[in-house]
């Protein structure tokens, strides 16, 4: 048997096998799709939030107008968190605004809460979590642990607006932002952020 056919198969088993990596390797991983998804929605947060905090001081709730900044400063880290994770795995972050219709400032509190926030506390950070650590991606896990517990914060600031709206009137009021995870306050506790580090929205 001549020495060429073995070497002749062994090389084409060799460009199969990279051919199939190469495929695989061209395919965006869940936790990828994940992330753009994410991007996508904070994106679109980021500029639904401060739509509302124009409409809310337009029906003259200042203290309601800062809390969506704050919260719009926050979907701004998260997005730029998820941004660089998509650059270091390869892809571009890519995302398309489309703001909702900007009804009554209650309106606007009440469906962000539980429309919004809740489904990204409860369903969508805690998935692409599980995705990222199934992906050993710890970057991307990173980025989703952040966005959810801010989520869920913003879910009780959201909800405590809209049931004492009567006293959200006047402002501006300080809320605060964690500047890396994005984590919101309405009483500074440093300690709650990464490094001590944050920023006072208002």
């Amino acid at each position: 048997m001549s020495k060429r056919k073995p070497m002749a198969a062994a090389l084409l088993s060799l460009v199969l096998a990279m051919s199939v990596a190469a495929r695989a390797a061209s395919q965006p991983s869940e936790t990828l799709k994940n992330l753009q998804a994410a991007y996508n929605g904070e994106s679109n947060a980021h500029a639904k939030y401060l739509e509302f905090a124009k409409q809310a001081e337009k029906e003259g709730y200042g203290r309601v107008g800062s809390l969506f900044r704050a919260a719009a400063a926050a979907e701004q880290i998260h997005r730029t968190c998820e941004a660089n994770v998509v650059k270091e795995m390869g892809a571009t972050p890519e995302a398309r605004i489309n703001l909702p219709p900007i009804k009554s400032t209650e309106q606007n509190l009440e469906e962000s809460a539980n429309k919004g926030e809740a489904y990204e506390r409860d369903t969508m950070y805690p998935r692409f979590i599980r995705q990222a650590r199934k992906d050993g991606s710890k970057a991307a896990e990173q980025c989703f642990e952040w966005a959810r517990a801010a989520e869920a914060e913003h879910f009780k600031l959201f909800k405590a607006a809209a049931a004492n709206l009567g006293q959200m009137t006047g402002g501006p009021e300080s809320y605060y932002v964690c500047k890396e995870g994005g984590y919101t306050m309405a009483k500074l506790d440093p300690a709650k952020c990464p490094g001590g580090k944050y920023e006072e929205v208002k």
